[in-house]
């Protein structure tokens, strides 16, 4: 009976551990089904450096404000009006550069820090006045697009200097990028070593060598791939080694720091996490504060790749960037959500819009697989939890 006993209990935990690897690599697989099913219909066009090159610059944006969304939603809140505060803070960068002649650095950080005043005062409304989120936020929407029209006046700002421009439109060079490469690999079973021996020292369980080594084996694969085909054309493209290198920093708050612990923990049950003496409040306002300046990123990066600021910059961004959290396995319930996956949940999306604008498919159909998309994500989110 022991060893019948066993025997289901090492059924039991091989069937965990295979839907737990189905769950983590799905996005991965829809991804490449993706990419084969336009690289079919595009006659391979979709699949060309010169393509990819494009679709990972314009996947930056919104691969940015999904960092920050991610946070915000984990928290158990919702932000409506980071699209509005992209256009604004872009809006504010082009102005403060081409009326008035600020240098790019000085720029740059002004979008950013207005982005992140903007964050800390909805962040007070919603954390020290217990307004909700969904109303601050949509009142922020339009508050932002309405400061942006008046600063403006209407007008298209343009055209920026060189230096701003290169944000978001130059690429770094082949052999850095290769060196970048290796660097990122070696990084990576640094870190796999270092979390096997920390788990094993504190007598947590290991998985095997074979599943924590493998999985480094494909990551390698795919940052080399991707580093060769984006060298076929020009390099690699600036604005995505800015949000690989926010991502690289928000990965490593959300998994490593209290803070990025206490968001989880206020998201997944915010009556235990004040029992236990997190202050939710404080918490609460630096997502907010964050979600912010990382919408000024997105603002000078969106600014920076059109060489224009216009009224309507940013238009629906925060929809994008909500449905890539949440084809990204970010639960709209809060507490649980991790930042790789809205990336690649930005990438299908990009990839959706760019394969379907290749394929001359008319923009009302684009708009309605997007949104299709969105509902079978948060179907699947709500029953996986059944």
């Amino acid at each position: 009976m022991n060893i019948q006993h066993q025997t289901v209990e090492e059924s039991k935990k091989r069937e965990l551990s295979f839907k737990f690897d189905m769950q983590s690599y799905t996005l991965i697989i829809a991804l490449v089904l993706i990419a084969l099913i336009f690289g079919f219909f595009t006659g391979g066009e979709f699949l060309s450096s010169r393509n990819i090159s494009n679709l990972f610059t314009q996947m930056s944006v919104i691969s940015v404000l999904a960092i920050g969304m991610t946070l915000i939603i984990v928290a158990g809140h919702i932000d409506l009006s980071v699209g509005a505060l992209v256009g604004l803070t872009g809006g504010i960068a082009a102005i403060l550069q081409v009326w008035y002649d600020w240098n790019t650095l000085l720029v740059v950080l002004s979008a950013v820090i207005v982005g992140a005043l903007f964050g800390l005062w909805q962040g007070w409304w919603v954390a020290y006045r217990a307004v909700p989120a969904f109303i601050v936020t949509l009142g922020g929407m339009l508050i932002f697009r309405g400061i942006l029209i008046g600063l403006s006046k209407g007008q298209t700002v343009a055209p920026m200097s060189d230096s701003f421009k290169k944000i978001g439109t130059s690429y770094f060079p082949y052999i850095p990028g290769y060196i970048l490469a290796l660097v990122s690999i070696a990084l990576l079973v640094f870190w796999t070593i270092q979390n096997r021996a920390k788990r094993k020292s504190m007598g947590l369980m290991i998985p095997t060598a074979k599943v924590d080594y493998g999985k480094v084996a494909i990551y390698s694969f795919f940052i080399l791939l991707a580093t060769y085909m984006l060298n076929r054309y020009l390099g690699i493209p600036i604005p995505i080694l800015i949000v690989l290198a926010l991502a690289a920093i928000f990965i490593f708050i959300s998994n490593k720091t209290p803070f990025g612990r206490y968001v989880y923990a206020i998201g997944g049950n915010q009556e235990a996490a004040a029992l236990s003496g997190i202050n939710i409040k404080r918490n609460t306002l630096w997502v907010f504060i964050t979600m912010g300046g990382l919408a000024g990123v997105a603002g000078v990066l969106l600014t920076s790749r059109l060489n224009a600021a216009t009224v309507s910059a940013g238009n629906m961004y925060e929809l994008d960037a909500i449905a890539a959290c949440v084809i990204g396995g970010t639960s709209l319930i809060g507490g649980k959500g991790k930042i790789v996956g809205a990336l690649i949940g930005a990438l299908i999306m990009a990839s959706i819009d760019n394969g379907m604008s290749m394929m001359n498919i008319q923009t009302f159909w684009q708009y309605i697989v997007k949104g299709l998309i969105l509902i079978v994500a948060v179907w699947l989110d709500i029953s996986s939890k059944k």
